[in-house]
């Protein structure tokens, strides 16, 4: 059996890893089939599983934050200055959403509109997220920089603090989505402010298959309350029983959204389940608890860390993955022509584009810090697809 940190530091890779391959389904399915194709249920479950990438990405960056965080404060750097690591670490991720949209409008010419340079897009919210988070962690430790002389024993930092403000900052964002999206959406804004907000982008109403901020964000404090508390001294000693009773939350978690939902008294106007609905977000963050368990079910105690591991080899650079899959996928270097191929042939795509995608993250952790420290960026950006 692997080492405890291997285990926790490894849980990590395999989520991003896992978004990667969930990720590279449904844009494979999404971009390649035809229009025949797309009615049919293997698309629905595709799409289906579609909808975890974005949560586990977000989810995975609150975890990572709290990690370093943890690490940088027991180490007796002030509160401060960590907080502003980190949002300065959330900077660096949002402007490589910038450069990625930049690149995809001048490979979409002539047709890209110069809209898209403004869209949001999953590395946006991600860069937004750690930013805000690095804010509220801040804000939480105001006034206790006199235990820095402290901070080196473990667990001596504001960890209930942390916590208990990532969670209420979590339900917040998730309350407030639905009135945000529809009877109080900030229509004073520009567009392009907006949309950090509720996805209108140039639509004038909210786009589902955008990442705005509400309710997005949510998914990476909640992952962030959960770094704190999986990377406390009790938990640390106690991982079996820690990751046992997350499985057991995520559970509670589903079942209770679910029970939310059909009570007869909604607290909103305009509902909207599977967009804007507190009670889905409740559900998707026990769905992302339940695959955190086996996940780490899977590092502890089966085959995850035995051998060549190529779901961690993509977790541990996914935002070069993810960079670069995109342009063989939707963009002009599509391996297959787009909107036209059966089932069969998109889920060779698939597996061509998995397959490359593992060569690719395997070459690029080989050779980090071996005569590629220009491209080191592509590997410091844990928790992105990140």
């Amino acid at each position: 059996m692997a080492d405890a940190t291997t285990q926790r530091l490894a849980f990590l890779d395999w989520i991003r890893g896992l978004a990667c391959v969930l990720m590279f389904q449904t844009h494979g399915y999404d971009a390649w089939l035809s229009e025949s194709a797309r009615h049919t249920s293997l698309f629905g479950l595709s799409q289906l599983a579609g909808t975890l990438p974005a949560p586990l990405f977000l989810f995975a960056s609150g975890i990572s934050l709290a990690l370093v965080i943890g690490r940088a404060l027991q180490k007796g750097i002030t509160p401060g200055h960590a907080s502003r690591q980190a949002m300065l670490r959330g900077a660096e991720i949002l402007g490589f959403g910038f450069l990625f949209r930049v690149q995809e409008f001048l490979l979409g010419q002539p047709g890209a509109p110069w809209t898209d340079l403004l869209r949001v897009d999953i590395l946006n919210i991600i860069g937004i997220a750690i930013i805000l988070m690095g804010l509220v962690c801040w804000l939480a430790a105001l006034g206790l920089a006199g235990r820095r002389a402290n901070a080196g024993a473990a667990g001596a930092f504001p960890r209930t603090r942390y916590v208990v403000s990532a969670i209420v900052v979590a339900a917040l964002i998730a309350l407030g989505t639905p009135p945000l999206w529809t009877s109080h959406a900030p229509h004073w804004l520009p567009w392009y402010l907006e949309s950090y907000i509720n996805g209108v982008h140039t639509l004038g109403v909210p786009q589902p298959w955008l990442f705005p901020a509400f309710p997005w964000v949510a998914f990476a404090f909640a992952g962030l309350a959960f770094g704190f508390l999986v990377f406390s001294p009790w938990a640390r000693e106690h991982a079996t029983a820690t990751f046992g009773l997350t499985g057991v939350a995520g559970v509670l978690f589903v079942f209770l959204g679910r029970w939310l939902d059909s009570m007869p008294l909604q607290l909103y106007s305009v509902y909207d389940f599977w967009h804007t609905s507190p009670n889905f977000f409740l559900i998707r963050t026990g769905v992302v608890l339940a695959i955190i368990f086996l996940v780490f079910a899977w590092c502890r105690w089966g085959a995850a860390l035995k051998g060549f591991a190529p779901v961690i080899e993509l977790g541990r650079t996914s935002l070069f993955v993810y960079w670069v899959h995109i342009e063989f996928v939707y963009g002009r270097f599509s391996i297959l022509a787009k909107h036209s191929q059966s089932i069969l042939a998109a889920t060779i795509g698939i597996l061509v584009i998995s397959a490359a995608m593992v060569v690719v993250a395997t070459i690029r952790n080989r050779v980090k810090g071996r005569g590629l420290k220009a491209l080191a960026f592509w590997h410091r950006t844990a928790g992105a697809p990140a």
